[in-house]
């Protein structure tokens, strides 16, 4: 028993003397503090100059002369002329419905119009030998003219049997074939003139007195993403929407190729004036759902260079550089590159060789 003792001190002497050696070791290494090495970081300043002014919106691309196709009489297709897709002219036929009833109306009206002008020249001969009276007279050129308007009206039917394009353009999906009756009224096809397109977007009455028909319009378009389309604003609405308060602006696109009436369109106005902004390299701004965040460089207790993130309003961005309405103020250094290794208080260095 006695030895079993002994072995039991023997093991707590020597696990407590790898103790304290390992203490006084990592104590050391805490004495002697750590911190990570300052971070290498693109830097610029803030600047303030002049910047052109513009209002962004969104919008709709809309034809200058669109719209859609549809009966004015009922009745059963019995042709169609023209295809989905295809380029027609305007008066071109696109549609007949059967018409064979008001074609043989139109025959016997015809003749009955014949027989009227016959028995009214007739009666206008008779009357100026005064071999009738002017009431048989009256009565034959009432007859006449009531005959003709029944052949206008039926010519007028045989017309609305046929639809025919308005004016030139593109013909959408055609929803009806041979065979199908057509109710009036009912969607045939769109008709497009894709020549001429202008979008159209509201924006805050408030900024009515800015805008005037004249003014430049860029408008890009998802799917065109290495494009900007040039436009000109061509009209202002005469009222505000009483319920949202925004006026309603029209632009017409002086080139729109591959663009179809319908598409979202993000609209920006340049204003035709310019104002004094804080700008900053685009590659300063960090994104998140949290606010748009730029990394201010300052000068740390010690001496060294810290940085702080600050959420800014950002504005309109042109040539590399953005504009900041809110948040940083002329001169202040912020990061342009390096922000994915930075965090609040965080050390950095400068690298002087970067490009700005």
């Amino acid at each position: 028993m006695r030895a079993y003792l002994i072995a039991i001190a023997m093991l707590l002497l020597i696990f407590g003397a790898i103790a304290a050696y390992l203490y006084q070791q990592f104590s050391g290494f805490a004495n002697q503090g750590f911190s990570q090495p300052p971070v290498t970081v693109a830097a610029a300043a803030a600047e303030e100059s002049l910047w052109p002014e513009t209002l962004t919106a969104t919008g709709s691309i809309r034809a200058a002369r669109g719209v859609e196709l549809s009966s004015e009489e009922s009745g059963e297709v019995t042709s169609i002329a023209v295809r989905s897709g295809d380029r027609v002219a305007a008066g071109e036929l696109l549609l007949q419905l059967n018409d064979r009833a008001e074609q043989a109306s139109r025959e016997r009206q015809r003749a009955a119009v014949d027989l009227a002008r016959l028995l009214f020249e007739r009666d206008a001969r008779l009357l100026e030998q005064k071999s009738i009276p002017q009431t048989q007279f009256d009565r034959s050129r009432a007859d006449l003219e009531v005959a003709e308007a029944q052949l206008a009206e039926t010519e007028a039917v045989l017309a609305n049997k046929q639809l025919r394009a308005p004016f030139a353009g593109t013909v959408g999906i055609v929803n009806a074939r041979v065979g199908d009756y057509v109710e009036a009224g009912t969607r045939v096809a769109s008709l497009q003139d894709l020549t001429t397109l202008e979008v159209d977007f509201a924006v805050p009455a408030r900024f009515a007195p800015l805008l005037r028909p004249g003014l430049r319009v860029s408008i890009a378009v998802p799917g065109f993403e290495q494009r900007l389309f040039d436009a000109t604003l061509t009209a202002l609405d005469s009222l505000v929407d009483a319920d949202t308060r925004s006026l309603l602006l029209r632009a017409e696109l002086k080139e729109g190729a591959g663009l179809l009436p319908g598409m979202f369109a993000r609209i920006s106005i340049d204003l035709d004036r310019t104002e004094a902004r804080i700008s900053v390299p685009e590659t300063a701004i960090t994104y998140s759902t949290s606010g748009d965040t730029v990394f201010v460089i300052e000068t740390g207790e010690e001496g060294g260079l810290q940085v702080q993130p600050r959420v800014v309003r950002i504005g309109a961005a042109a040539n590399g550089r953005i504009a900041i309405v809110e948040g940083l103020a002329p001169g202040e250094r912020i990061v342009t590159a390096g922000q994915n290794k930075l965090y609040r208080g965080a050390s950095v260095q400068i690298d002087e060789n970067a490009p700005l």
